[in-house]
């Protein structure tokens, strides 16, 4: 398992339906080590502390093994006409991970990096951001449908983070794995 890059962002205006909504959705890596407080990563932004951020949501970590899906999403829905690469961040992610999906990582399990711990709290909830971002009006839905939310972190211990560093897993109670507490999600939102 590998921390591939590490994203941050501004809030910012981004245009949805007529009106102005502000939105910290768009990272962009960065460069050497990072900090990482109890609220998130030095110089990131969220914009809606009410759905992002806070001590339980300071991180949003995702999967790169998701993105070629992304991909092909977006060419077959004629927004992207070549097969170019997402860019880290695009999925609003502060961590690009590889090597560990939705399926293999438990609520409590904690993200032992060189330099900090992180520890899972929840699976993302797709928003009306996340698609106007990816320009498919149904990218919540098929994130639903898929079941690659990607998850939130709290910061158990505070420190450095920097990407190309390799973490290791360690088991937490292991009651809900964040793909179960995402299907779950899904079954509510459904009724």
């Amino acid at each position: 398992m590998r921390l591939l890059s590490v994203n941050v962002g501004a809030a910012r205006p981004l245009r949805i339906g007529g009106r102005n909504i502000l939105t910290a959705i768009g990272k962009a890596p960065v460069a050497g080590p990072v900090a990482v407080g109890r609220l998130g990563l030095h110089g990131d932004e969220q914009a809606d502390p009410s759905v992002h951020g806070g001590l339980d949501k300071a991180l949003y970590a995702y999967p790169v093994e998701h993105l070629s899906y992304w991909q092909a999403q977006r060419r077959e829905a004629g927004v992207s006409l070549f097969n170019e690469s997402l860019p880290p961040g695009f999925m609003g992610e502060n961590l690009s991970i590889e090597g560990l999906l939705e399926t293999e990582v438990w609520i409590g399990d904690e993200l032992h990096f060189p330099g900090c711990v992180l520890r899972v709290t929840a699976p993302r909830e797709p928003c009306f951001k996340l698609n106007a971002v990816m320009g498919l009006n149904t990218a919540g839905r098929l994130m639903m449908e898929r079941l690659c939310p990607g998850f939130y972190l709290a910061v158990a211990q505070p420190g450095r983070i920097d990407a190309g560093q390799p973490f290791t897993l360690v088991p937490g109670t292991r009651g809900l794995r964040v793909s179960e507490a995402f299907a779950a999600k899904r079954l509510k939102h459904q009724r």
